[in-house]
């Protein structure tokens, strides 16, 4: 008879309460976690949890930002939510921000735009890979143009870049440095502690 080890055990009995005491605390802090890739599924997530912190209170929220981008559409839920909810939100770039995740990050006034030193940012025009027949085809590269139009507005917008200007900028991939980045427009301060951030 083989006898059971302890230690065996132990692992994942200690996991969930490691996990529910870094969620207390996220949520203590107000505190939200975007990282890797925008999916219907991340969204639903950063969406549940802003719309209970705003609820819990009327207090700063900080979202800490670290994307490549994704889903476009699932980034346009959290960006209107952003939008939508009352509680002001900071907004900290960090690692990098690229494509749905830039559309996500502008939701929030340029005075509550924040990254640190070392974050990159990634603009560009949506991009598709649609297959099938012609028609199907034809309309999936329609509401990309759409998609593209919507896109360089609200960076026309959050910027002050001419519209012409944006268009042009995202024909390619742009990639841009912290500093580049608030030149731009894109980011209102570069922050490299906590106690910066706007309350």
């Amino acid at each position: 008879m083989e006898h059971e080890h302890p230690e065996n055990e132990a692992a994942p009995s200690t996991a969930e309460p490691r996990n529910s005491f870094l969620e207390e605390k996220a949520f203590k802090s107000r505190t939200v976690l975007v990282f890797g890739e925008i999916s219907d599924k991340s969204a639903a997530d950063v969406v549940r949890r802003l719309v209970a912190l705003d609820a819990d209170s009327a207090a700063a929220i900080d979202m800490l930002v670290s994307s490549p981008g994704g889903h476009l559409e699932s980034g346009d839920a959290i960006h209107d939510m952003l939008r939508y909810i009352t509680a002001p939100v900071n907004m900290i770039g960090t690692g990098w921000v690229g494509s749905a995740a830039v559309h996500m990050y502008l939701a929030v006034p340029k005075e509550r735009r924040f990254c640190t030193p070392n974050t990159r940012f990634l603009i560009h025009q949506p991009s598709g890979g649609a297959g099938g027949q012609a028609t199907d085809i034809a309309i999936h590269a329609q509401e990309i143009i759409k998609a593209r139009e919507r896109v360089a507005r609200t960076i026309s917008r959050e910027t002050g870049k001419p519209l012409d200007t944006v268009l042009q900028d995202i024909e390619r991939d742009r990639w841009l440095s912290a500093e580049e980045a608030v030149e731009y427009g894109l980011v209102g301060r570069i922050v490299a502690h906590k106690s910066e951030l706007k309350r």
